[in-house]
């Protein structure tokens, strides 16, 4: 392994878990406060595409493969799409939570919950398949073209 670059990975490794944690309470806070499911989800993929950049896309690859992320982004939007279904089921209308727990304000957090998960695991997952897309691709020049 090269180690021209021993500081980036080491500063990459202790940002990583700290990125992805803030990640998390903005996912869970988002009802309470600023942010939700596409900020968090953001801010998990940047997680990882800065552990891309570091250390390689062959890496992030080896450790979130391609058909992961497409499992993602379909299970995020069933996740999102299917608790409005559920609420038709319930007799409600379509994202309407009140009807998905024992009591209004429980349907309320549940559904909010739910919906912003699925938000956040689409954008989460579209946000690597667009870095794995740009990154993946071949030069268009050789160095030597320069």
């Amino acid at each position: 392994m090269n180690d021209h670059h021993l500081i980036l990975r080491v500063i990459t490794r202790m940002l990583t878990g700290p990125i992805l944690l803030f990640g998390l309470y903005v996912q869970f806070h988002g009802d309470y406060g600023p942010g939700g499911g596409f900020q968090a989800g953001v801010i998990f993929a940047v997680g990882f595409i800065l552990y891309g950049i570091v250390f390689s896309l062959r890496d992030l690859r080896r450790l979130i493969p391609d058909w992961i992320i497409h499992k993602l982004v379909a299970l995020g939007v069933l996740l999102y799409a299917g608790t409005g279904i559920v609420s038709m089921l319930l007799g409600a209308n379509f994202l309407d939570y009140n009807p998905l727990a024992g009591t209004p304000i429980g349907g309320q957090h549940l559904g909010i919950l739910l919906v912003e998960a699925g938000v956040g695991i689409t954008v989460f997952a579209v946000m690597l398949a667009i870095y794995y897309a740009f990154a993946g691709r071949p030069p268009s020049l050789n160095d030597e073209d320069w």
